[in-house]
């Protein structure tokens, strides 16, 4: 760990683990919030009579919105900081959770668990970790956002048994309003800690040299949506950039949509309890934590293209596998499973990141943003097409077999991705140079 020094306080910690600790706090809450409606399907079918497939369309309206957020949410934190986006995205969660306990009909749960929530989490997504790192950190970076990012993923699934318990003991009600007070809890930390720049407290980012010039975006007449608008116009006219954001939408349709949608409802169909089926999820979240950060390791030393390759083709691989392991118990095959899995889980996002900073520089994290909306969109349609699939044929092994041979397919997009890319895109115009300083 990089320390400062300060004549009066003596050795401390740079302040940019201070504000990583925040975002992962952050993250890891956003995550949970997000996941939620997972172990909901079924208390939810059961009181109010409602389809798989009227269900599942909030679920795909949130994923979806959790992703499309994520460009606009980049480019507003340049435009508004970091601080400010990201406490407001915590209200947003809180007020769509909390007013789901009031709902009656199936459209009150899209707008509630869908919209509110959707546009909250997704304001503090993944784009969120490439922001921080950005403006943080220059060593250590691919570590940082495996961390980051494996919290948002073990806080996805780590967070299900306990409102899978909720949603079975005291009901769903509970559930939703502890996910509303956990969520204004985080906001105090988030608005005392956290801070947009290093140059905000006379600080570089960890690794820079003293000194060293960073490029601040200028405010401009549109402001956020146009930046992230003509980002995606600029980005879009690159191959790597399609083969980025289709391999990100088989991404999130094999892992969010499907997987952290379908999985507890398709093992209860096969007789095994929710509880114990949400405990394999979170057992898919802790050995993500393994496997996400020492995909970030390896980001900073292996060409990220061959990264991906591997990820994706071993991932196609379990899900081929995974209809012959559902049973009664946790069984041993299901067991290996879920750790090879765990370990995949989003594994695929550090090199991702590393590939958008490489091949479009300063508008990396927002590029990123439109990627990962395309991860979200996948997801979303596939938490819908399962629904329906499950509504009609009575079991989920068509959604399986399918997710696993798409996964093959971005595989081989994966390894298209040019090394440096097309021609970069052009920022909007910017600020003239800011000098910034370290501490003495």
């Amino acid at each position: 760990m990089t320390l400062t020094t300060d004549v009066r306080r003596g050795w401390r910690p740079h302040r940019a683990w201070v504000v990583a600790g925040v975002a992962f706090v952050a993250i890891v809450g956003a995550a949970g919030f997000r996941a939620t409606p997972g172990v909901l399907i079924t208390p939810l079918e059961e009181e109010f009579g409602w389809s798989r497939g009227t269900i599942s369309l909030a679920v795909s309206v949130n994923l979806m919105l959790y992703g499309l957020t994520a460009p606009f949410a980049a480019a507003l934190m340049d435009r508004l900081g970091m601080r400010r986006v990201v406490a407001a995205a915590l209200l947003l969660v809180a007020l769509g959770s909390g007013l789901t306990v009031f709902m009656t009909s199936s459209w009150q749960l899209v707008a509630c668990w869908g919209v509110l929530v959707g546009l909250g989490t997704g304001s503090m997504a993944l784009v969120f970790v490439a922001t921080v790192t950005d403006r943080w950190f220059v060593r250590h970076r691919g570590v940082v956002t495996g961390v980051l990012t494996a919290g948002g993923a073990a806080g996805q699934l780590v967070f299900l048994p306990v409102l899978a318990w909720i949603a079975e003991g005291p009901g769903w009600r509970t559930a939703a309003l502890v996910v509303a007070c956990g969520a204004l809890a985080v906001v105090p930390l988030v608005w005392l800690l956290l801070r947009d720049r290093p140059e905000e407290v006379g600080l570089t980012a960890l690794g820079a040299e003293p000194g060293t010039v960073r490029e601040v975006p200028v405010a401009r007449p549109g402001g956020a949506a146009a930046r992230a608008l003509a980002v995606l116009r600029s980005a879009a006219r690159t191959r790597s950039f399609w083969f980025l954001a289709l391999g990100f939408a088989i991404c999130g349709a094999s892992t969010n949509g499907l997987v952290g949608t379908h999985f507890i409802p398709a093992a209860h169909d096969h007789g095994m309890p929710e509880t114990t089926a949400a405990g394999l999820l979170a057992l898919i979240g802790i050995f993500d934590v393994t496997g996400t950060i020492f995909s970030g390791w390896l980001s900073d030393r292996v060409d990220p293209r061959l990264l991906l390759g591997a990820y994706y083709a071993l991932r196609g691989a379990s899900l081929l596998v995974l209809p012959t392991l559902f049973a009664s118990t946790a069984q041993p095959s299901m067991l290996i499973f879920i750790i090879f899995y765990g370990l995949d889980w989003v594994a695929t996002v550090p090199p991702t990141v590393a590939l958008c900073r490489t091949i479009y520089g300063p508008d990396g994290a927002v590029v990123f943003g439109w990627v990962f909306a395309s991860h979200q969109i996948g997801a979303a349609i596939a938490a819908v097409a399962a629904g329906v699939t499950r509504d009609h044929l009575g079991h989920y092994d068509a959604a399986w077999y399918g997710a696993g041979l798409l996964c093959g397919l971005a595989a081989i997009m994966s390894l298209r991705v040019a090394r440096k890319g097309g021609t970069p895109p052009v920022s909007p115009p910017r600020a003239e140079p800011v000098a910034t300083t370290s501490l003495p």
